[in-house]
C-alpha cells in the first residue's frame, strides 16, 4: 500500500548554483503542507511557507544568495528553481487539470491568481503595493518571483490584488491564491486519465 502510494507521488529535487545564488530544493506535490525554508529574507520565507501550506505541497528550500549586493538574485532564482521543480515533478503533464484559478481574501484584501501549465512562459503581476519594503522584502521583487516561476515551470501565471489596505495582506493574498490555483492545476483528473490536456499533442 505504501509502495503504491509512493509511486503516485510526484516529486522533484533541484540544485541550482550560480555565481549569485546556491539553491537546494525538494518538492512533493502530493504533500501535507510541510516546509523547511531559509532564504535569508524572512518575509519571503513566510510567503513560501504559506504557499506550501495552502497548496498542500511539501517544500524544502534553502538559498545562499548575494544579499550583500541586493535581494533580486535570491528572489528571482528561488522562483526559477521552484518552477523547475514543478516542471520536473509534473513530467509530461498527462492527466492533469492544467489550469486553475482562485480568489483569496486576506481580511480587507482580495487577491486573484490564475495559472495555466501550458508549456509556455508568461506572467502578469499587479500587487498595488506602493512601499519599497514589506517586512524585509523589496516589494518590487514579488513580480520577479512570479516571472521566474513562470519561466522555470513553463507556465502562464497571472496574479492581481483587486483591492486592499495592508501591503502585507496584498502580497500574502497573492501567494495564498497562487498556491491554491496551482494546487488545482496540478491535480489529476480521473476523466482525463493519461490524456494530454492539449489539442497540440505537446505541453
Amino acid at each position: 500500500m505504501k509502495k503504491a502510494l509512493a509511486r503516485t507521488r510526484r516529486t522533484a529535487s533541484i540544485s541550482r548554483k550560480t555565481a549569485e545564488t546556491d539553491i537546494h530544493l525538494h518538492l512533493t506535490i502530493e504533500g501535507r503542507g510541510r516546509y523547511r525554508i531559509a532564504t535569508g529574507i524572512r518575509f519571503f520565507d513566510h510567503m513560501l511557507e504559506l504557499f506550501a501550506r495552502h497548496g498542500a505541497f511539501d517544500l524544502e528550500l534553502t538559498c545562499q544568495g548575494d544579499l550583500d549586493v541586493d535581494q533580486h538574485h535570491t528572489v528571482e532564482d528561488a522562483g526559477i528553481a521552484l518552477g523547475e521543480a514543478f516542471d520536473r515533478a509534473l513530467g509530461d503533464r498527462r492527466g492533469i487539470l492544467r489550469a486553475g484559478y482562485f480568489l483569496m481574501t486576506m481580511d480587507e484584501t482580495l487577491g486573484l491568481a490564475a495559472v495555466d501549465l501550458s508549456g509556455r512562459a508568461a506572467h502578469h503581476v499587479e500587487t498595488r503595493v506602493r512601499t519599497r519594503l514589506v517586512g524585509d522584502l523589496q516589494s518590487e521583487l514579488v513580480e520577479d518571483f512570479f516571472e521566474g516561476f513562470a519561466r522555470g515551470a513553463r507556465a502562464s501565471v497571472h496574479v492581481k490584488t483587486m483591492y486592499g489596505r495592508s501591503n502585507h495582506h496584498k502580497i500574502e493574498a497573492l501567494f495564498k491564491a497562487f498556491a491554491r490555483a496551482l494546487r488545482f492545476a496540478c491535480s489529476r483528473d480521473p476523466q482525463l486519465k493519461e490524456m494530454l490536456p492539449s489539442t497540440k499533442g505537446l505541453l
